[in-house]
């Protein structure tokens, strides 16, 4: 028995094949192709979308987006792979109907078209919701952390710079030091000589010129990154590193399929804040008036859940853990029972706390202030409740709308166990799978692009998916 038989590589063909047999009819391709075809390119915003009549003619950005899009989905974000794609891939020759960019006009084209970039996830997701796609019901609010195109070491702040000032001024003292005494030779040891001092100097005295650009920038600014200025330094929370150079991407999901509805590229570590922004993103692309959020306890922001709870949005917020560690013995924050027609806090001395007076927090949080000094003073118990002079009760100003949304999380407690699973699949595709771990653009207009791009593929490779599924043809939909 003979192996299979292949054809023969010298073989001539009377007919050629197109590039069509090539394609499957129910592959990928043909969904990214018919999406591309039916958006205006010229309301979006696309460089080049109207072609001029004079000058070298310019590539389609239909053609450039498939290009992209396709390179997301199967894990090809570099300009140059992209380019070698389109002369060795059938699947892309058939996407491009045979074009070759360059990689300088393939790079060029995320980065002039960055906002319309941006603007086509929001169409992309338009058209998910016309084709029933989206629940509209429950979504999930997270954020996903994602290394910047900037090192660590080019991040700076203000004690980074003084330390490295000081080092350096340290250093210059040492070598004028050594140029008073001369070249020195001792046993065993040559000393340098006065030329590779003066070089030393000159480079020292560059770089100190270097540090003090940076410090007088930060007498205005917290933190400066010398490669992309938009980058910040964050609590990674994994990957072996505790700080890095990143950019915080708050994402909300739909329920039904797990389908991105919208995200927004933020500098700012803390997700408190976010909530109402993202609810109101949900609202608007999915157009519903009310949805129920689902959140962890970053997003325990009281006047942020009060905006949200106003606005429409049922929201289902894990309850931020204070007071500290608990004490093994005396009396801790739970043991202080809030009565609510009285407003008042009943210690467990059965003494009554009241109001005295309003206070903010350098994390810009709002407490009212309970405390009973004369109880306090003459209590037998002092010593279990506090070594201050009275003890002091804290209660954000908001608490009662929080108090009402603990209930409900704690109630819907089902309900709340499922944004796991609707969040994190998203976060896991990207950077577990397809590794999209730091960005290759800088400055956050482009990093959002690169965004747009990463969950564009996503949310196509997933309706793509449910279409097999479901054994229908999305492509034929999506015309």
């Amino acid at each position: 028995m003979s192996y299979k038989v292949g054809i023969d590589k010298k073989q001539l063909s009377l007919l050629p094949a197109s590039l069509d047999e090539y394609v499957a009819e129910d592959h990928i391709c043909h969904v990214i192709y018919a999406f591309t075809e039916q958006i205006d390119m010229v309301t979006l915003g696309y460089k080049y979308a109207e072609c001029k009549n004079t000058g070298s003619r310019p590539y389609d950005p239909r053609m450039m987006l498939n290009l992209y899009i396709y390179g997301y989905l199967h894990r090809l974000r570099s300009s140059r792979r992209l380019r070698d794609e389109t002369q060795r891939n059938v699947e892309v020759m058939w996407l491009m109907e045979g074009l070759r960019p360059d990689d300088k006009t393939i790079c060029n084209f995320r980065k002039d078209n960055a906002k319309a970039l941006k603007e086509t996830f929001r169409v992309f997701a338009v058209i998910c919701r016309e084709l029933g796609l989206y629940g509209r019901e429950v979504v999930a609010t997270d954020s996903v952390k994602i290394r910047a195109n900037n090192s660590r070491d080019n991040n700076h702040n203000q004690k980074d710079v003084k330390n490295a000032l000081t080092r350096i001024d340290k250093k210059i003292s040492e070598y004028l030091n050594a140029l008073e005494e001369g070249d020195r030779e001792e046993e065993n040891e040559q000393q340098p000589g006065s030329s590779e001092i003066k070089a030393a100097l000159e480079q020292l005295k560059s770089r100190k010129i270097k540090y003090e650009e940076l410090s007088s920038r930060l007498e205005n600014e917290r933190e400066v990154s010398t490669v992309d200025p938009d980058a910040r330094v964050m609590r990674t929370g994994g990957e072996g590193r505790r700080f890095d150079t990143c950019y915080n991407i708050q994402t909300v999901v739909d329920s039904k399929n797990h389908l991105v509805v919208d995200f927004e590229v933020s500098t700012c570590s803390s997700d408190a804040g976010n909530l109402k922004t993202m609810s109101e993103k949900a609202k608007e692309v999915m157009d519903v008036k009310t949805v129920t959020n689902l959140a962890d306890a970053g997003y325990y922001d009281s006047a942020d859940i009060v905006a949200c709870e106003q606005s429409g949005v049922r929201c289902l917020v894990a309850k931020r853990a204070t007071g500290g560690p608990k004490k093994p013995e005396g009396f801790n924050r739970e043991d202080f029972i809030y009565d609510r027609e009285k407003d008042v806090y009943r210690c467990p001395c059965q003494k009554e706390l009241s109001h005295k007076w309003d206070k903010k927090h350098i994390s810009g949080r709002e407490y009212r202030v309970y405390n009973n000094t004369p109880a306090c003073s003459k209590c037998e118990k002092k010593s279990s409740c506090t070594t201050y002079r009275y003890r002091e009760v804290l209660r954000m100003t908001r608490q009662d709308v929080l108090d009402r949304v603990d209930e409900r999380t704690l109630r819907e407690k089902a309900l709340y166990r499922k944004r796991k699973e609707i969040i994190e699949h998203c976060f896991g595709t990207i950077k577990a799978i397809w590794g999209y771990r730091q960005f290759l653009c800088r400055t956050k207009t482009k990093v959002t692009a690169e965004m747009s791009l990463t969950y564009m593929a996503y949310n196509l490779r997933r309706i793509f998916n449910i279409s097999k599924e479901n054994h229908g043809r999305l492509a034929m939909v999506l015309r």
